[in-house]
């Protein structure tokens, strides 16, 4: 049983290969940086048999400690293997003991459990100076890299009734969203704390060898450091955190089994409507009422809204690096034109709820107008509000009208584009109630030309209100920049007219094919 369960997780694997061409390259390039990755690390680990044991002792263990930490956290937040799970083996008389054995190796052999298992393994080449120490090294990379799938699974065990509502996938997203935006700070000043406190890293890497986390990974340097004690206390603290990360799966893997995962739902009043009450009873304003809600509930949607508030901040701690206060005044452009181009995304976001668009036969103008107007309902004051918080932090006002001007540019323009692009291509995307940073293989690849493109197009749009700014910025006169605002003030509108108009009679043209390649890709 356990070998059928391991074949049915390579033939999901396959089988998902053979969906498209675009895929496929997809998963060779990953595959191949993949491999240029776990390449460079393994070599890494034969070059530290010429370190100090010392050294490679505080290597090896903050690396491994780091390893199984990101195991147990990240499938709280991320997609684990879906196909092999508790809900999908429950209706067959698989005895749970060998369901554990066939998930333990299904996952090893999964490209991230694959990935770690290889790595972990290649510990031993930095004691082959010590042929013994290298043997132990070995062992424990095993026994890492079998935690570290354990720890995986009990903590998505552990956590699917929580994880199966919305809320707190909503919150997941946001949370771990924020970090992922701001990730150029933190590394900096992460790199800058390190640069400061190296000499605090052997003491870090021996009170982390005496916690679950990093115990195994410090065996084989304590051996190596002549302390066998040590060693066989580290063990015991190894054998113990598997012994209890084993119980945990197992007693969620029982659970799971014999009791359903429910997701809350909440029951509106009747007569209430909320937002569809608020909004033109029309065509688009029911598209813009819905748009609306899901900008602020589904959390595929939610973590593009995250760009408003991050986006000063990142720009800040840019611009206070190199005493610049012209990179944080970009930040209304530039949330202007992020969320613009989030139009993109809407129609695949979709996913064949869109039949009711086709089934009802729902004008492209209203489809467009409603999903627009949504964007625009909370983009505009947005744009404006980050405009002008930033001109105040910093204290620079002349550009602020040139920059409003390049703002409605880049929002409507990038709203137009978005509803003509929208209505001609999707790509695969999570599907509704997914996790919002699920990837399926090949959506990357679908997903670049056509954003490049979109983005040129919108470059050559808001191309008189970027000269008009620059001309501002160069010569200091206020003029330019009100002549910015101006002409993005007329010549944006006509473009979101434009592509409302075009992008319209595309959707009324190609919604049954569009519906068809949102089928084939759920």
């Amino acid at each position: 049983m356990v070998a059928t369960l391991v074949r049915l997780r390579l033939l999901v694997l396959a089988g998902s290969l053979r969906r498209s061409v675009g895929q496929l390259i997809a998963v060779i390039l990953g595959a191949l940086y993949g491999l240029f990755v776990l390449g460079m690390a393994v070599l890494g680990l034969f070059l530290l048999n010429a370190a100090p044991v010392d050294l490679v002792r505080t290597i090896v263990v903050l690396a491994g400690s780091a390893l199984t930490l990101g195991w147990a956290v990240l499938p709280l937040f991320f997609s684990v293997e879906q196909t092999l799970d508790a809900q999908h083996l429950a209706v067959y008389p698989i005895p749970l003991n060998t369901m554990l054995a066939g998930l333990l190796v299904s996952g090893v052999v999964a490209v991230p459990g694959a990935v770690t298992m290889i790595a972990s393994v290649f510990t031993f080449g930095s004691w082959l100076r010590m042929p013994g120490v290298a043997v132990v090294a070995l062992i424990c990379g095993v026994a890492g890299a079998l935690l570290c799938v354990m720890l995986s699974r009990a903590v998505t065990s552990a956590a699917a009734g929580l994880a199966s509502g919305r809320r707190f996938r909503e919150a997941a997203g946001i949370l771990v969203f924020v970090p992922i935006v701001l990730l150029g700070p933190i590394i900096a000043g992460t790199a800058s704390s390190l640069a400061h406190a190296s000499d605090a890293l052997p003491s870090l890497a021996e009170a982390m060898s005496w916690t679950p986390l990093g115990a195994i990974w410090a065996i084989p340097s304590q051996v190596a450091l002549g302390d066998p004690v040590g060693a066989v206390l580290r063990g015991l603290i190894g054998l113990a955190t598997i012994a209890v990360v084993l119980l945990v799966w197992r007693r969620g893997l029982a659970r799971s089994l014999v009791t359903p995962v429910h997701s809350a739902a909440r029951v509106r009043a009747q007569g209430k409507l909320g937002l569809f009450g608020r909004l033109p009873a029309t065509p688009a304003g029911a598209i813009a009422a819905r748009c609306l809600i899901y900008w602020f509930r589904d959390p595929r949607y939610l973590r593009q809204l995250v760009v408003v508030p991050a986006m000063p901040v990142l720009l800040w701690f840019y611009s206070s690096l190199v005493h610049s206060p012209a990179i944080l005044m970009m930040s209304g452009p530039l949330v202007a034109f992020l969320l613009g181009a989030a139009l993109i995304a809407d129609v695949s976001y979709d996913s064949t709820a869109f039949v009711l668009h086709v089934s009802k036969s729902v004008p492209g103008r209203a489809d467009r107008w409603g999903r627009a107007s949504a964007v625009l309902a909370f983009g505009l004051p947005a744009t404006i509000a980050v405009t002008l918080i930033t001109a105040g932090v910093s204290g620079q006002w002349m550009p602020v009208p040139g920059l409003l001007g390049l703002g409605l540019g880049l929002l409507l323009g990038g709203l137009g584009v978005g509803s003509v692009t929208s209505a001609v291509l999707v790509y695969p995307a999570p599907a509704p109630g997914d996790n919002p940073f699920r990837t399926r293989p090949g959506a990357n690849t679908a997903l670049l030309g056509s954003t490049f493109l979109s983005w040129g197009v919108l470059a050559v749009l808001a191309a008189p209100e970027i000269v008009l700014l620059v001309v501002s910025l160069v010569t200091g006169q206020l003029v330019w920049g009100w002549v910015g605002l101006a002409v993005g003030a007329v010549l944006a509108p006509i473009t979101l007219l434009v592509g409302v108009r075009v992008g319209g009679g595309l959707l009324d043209r190609r919604a049954p094919q569009l519906l068809a390649q949102l089928q084939k890709d759920a």
